[in-house]
């Protein structure tokens, strides 16, 4: 049975089995330049997230990534045209294995891939007992049926009010249970699944505890999952509660909160 944990102070989680695997969710390498076309400057990520992955090697021997690792969709950018063969190849040179899970950004994806790399497909792929999909389809009735599922692709944040009615968000780890009867669609399924942050610290993320807000992709669609028991947990571990004692009402702007001990690549 393989051991879950996140890394401390990095948006990773490390499963700890036959082999140790860092799993991260949601590179969107590319935002940079979608950004410029709104007229935001700001420099690429794409370096600290390689130098920040290749960090995280040490002692461990597999890479997993859950599903957009590019951000342009349809179609790709000159900057992940430039920035995506170099950054799988350094992570090929530290890691033993590196598995990709294809999330709805990820076309053509295989055209940045050095060998080696393997591809999955977006329902999703399994290690050991672990299950992994991005979540933005069904994942397979095999990785169903694993003991923990872990998804990405609503980059999760948490909303956090002050006594002035000021709202700032954090990146968050979520876990949930399926509640009730399974879903209609499987004949088994997890005991846990845990929602994974955003990589890409310059996403921002969608905050989870805000009033009329929802969760994307079908796993929360059918009622099956009672998103409101959702346990939530800072980067460094904290947990402050469910998203429903967590609830924010209030329709102030929300705005990024600095991150605090953010490792510096």
């Amino acid at each position: 049975m393989a051991d879950i944990l996140p890394v401390p102070d990095h948006l990773a989680l490390e499963i700890i089995g036959d082999e140790r695997t860092i799993c991260v969710g949601d590179l969107h390498i590319g935002l940079e330049s979608e950004m410029r076309t709104k007229g935001i400057h700001v420099p690429s990520r794409t370096h600290h997230m390689e130098r920040e992955l290749v960090a995280l090697s040490e002692g461990r021997d597999r890479l997993v990534l859950l599903g957009d690792i590019k951000n342009k969709v349809p179609g790709s950018t000159h900057q992940e045209y430039a920035e995506l063969p170099g950054f799988f190849r350094s992570l090929k040179r530290h890691f033993s294995a590196v598995d990709l899970v294809r999330g709805n950004h990820d076309t053509n994806i295989e055209e940045f891939l050095p060998e080696g790399v393997n591809v999955y497909p977006s329902t999703g792929f399994r290690i050991e007992d672990v299950g992994l999909a991005h979540g933005h389809t069904w994942p397979s009735p095999n990785v169903m049926a694993s003991r923990t599922l872990i998804i990405g692709h609503n980059h999760p944040t948490i909303a956090l009010e002050d006594s002035l009615g000021n709202i700032s968000k954090e990146p968050c780890w979520v876990r949930f249970q399926i509640s009730g009867v399974s879903m209609k669609r499987y004949m088994e399924v997890p005991e846990e699944i845990i929602m994974v942050p955003a990589f890409n610290r310059g996403l921002g993320g969608s905050p989870v505890n805000l009033e009329r807000g929802r969760l994307l992709g079908p796993l929360f669609s059918e009622g099956s999952i009672d998103v409101s028991q959702g346990k939530v947990y800072l980067a460094d571990g904290i947990y402050l509660g469910t998203i429903g004692s967590l609830m924010v009402r209030s329709t102030a702007r929300v705005r990024t909160l600095p991150q605090r001990s953010r490792p510096h690549y």
